[in-house]
């Protein structure tokens, strides 16, 4: 399939294709007789696997890692799970801060009473941090 075909089968951006060809993430599609790319059912699989993991947040280093365990089915996966399980610490770390952050944005807003922004509790929280009660 040509690289608009690639493009609408898996709902991949055509420059984010050429992207992960240039950075090692696709391998390198045949040419055709008229030098269009030629992308087969395993350049597919490889960009569905590459988009399903930047969608969970995976680096582009994570990935390439992944990438190379799968390409050695033979290899011990316990790099895998350390790449994954290393992954969702960085993932609940986030949430964590997020909690926070939500938590003091409610604080924050819940103390509005409307008005002018001269006298505006939003404001003057936010010009002032000492009157946050979390650490963000």
């Amino acid at each position: 399939m040509k690289i608009g075909e690639l493009s609408r089968a898996t709902g991949t951006n055509v420059e984010t294709i050429r992207y992960y060809e240039r950075i090692g993430l696709l391998p390198e599609p045949a040419r055709s007789a008229a030098n269009y790319r030629s992308y087969g059912p395993d350049h597919r699989a490889r960009l569905v696997f590459v988009r399903h993991s930047r969608e969970l947040g995976f680096t582009i280093e994570e990935i390439r890692s992944l990438l190379d365990l799968s390409d050695d089915p033979t290899r011990d996966c316990t790099e895998a799970d350390r790449i994954a399980s290393a992954h969702l610490a960085q993932v609940e770390d986030k949430i964590a801060q997020l909690s926070l952050l939500r938590d003091e944005l409610k604080r924050i807003v819940g103390r509005c009473r409307g008005g002018l922004a001269g006298d505006c509790r939003v404001i003057e929280a936010l010009a002032d941090h000492s009157q946050c009660e979390s650490q963000h």
